[in-house]
């Protein structure tokens, strides 16, 4: 019993009811999901404009390279992760009704990790020259 239990409400403690002390967690993913984005958006762009006037054998090739692989599948997979997390908080902030939060919870992981899973294959067969 800490010295902060006086100031719960009683039903609180009778519930169990405070911190589910998960917050903290979700914040500093977002944050480092947020900040990974941040270095592989600028190499993604730099990659882009890189392949401008090129050919599909060229960028077929400038995907196949192996540090240009690992860095879209990076890239990729903090992408989806930080849009499925900012979701979340939306979906936590805004929709009020149980079921259909808990839906749209699924909904957005099931869509996010689907297209992850997705755009991670295709990264993966261009590289592997399939």
């Amino acid at each position: 019993m800490s010295h902060f239990d006086p100031l719960r409400n009683p039903i609180k403690n009778a519930r169990g009811l405070g911190s589910a002390k998960e917050g903290v967690h979700h914040f500093i993913v977002q944050r480092i999901t947020a900040l990974a984005l941040l270095v592989l958006a600028v190499y993604f762009v730099v990659l882009i404009v890189s392949l401008a006037g090129a050919d599909y054998a060229t960028a077929r090739a400038a995907v196949a390279h192996p540090c240009n692989a690992v860095l879209l599948v990076a890239f990729l997979v903090a992408m989806f992760w930080h849009g499925q997390l900012g979701m979340q908080v939306v979906i936590e902030d805004y929709v009020h009704t149980p079921w259909l939060a808990m839906s749209c919870q699924l909904a957005v992981r099931v869509a996010c990790a689907f297209a992850a899973l997705a755009s991670v294959f295709a990264v993966v067969r261009i590289a592997l020259g399939a």
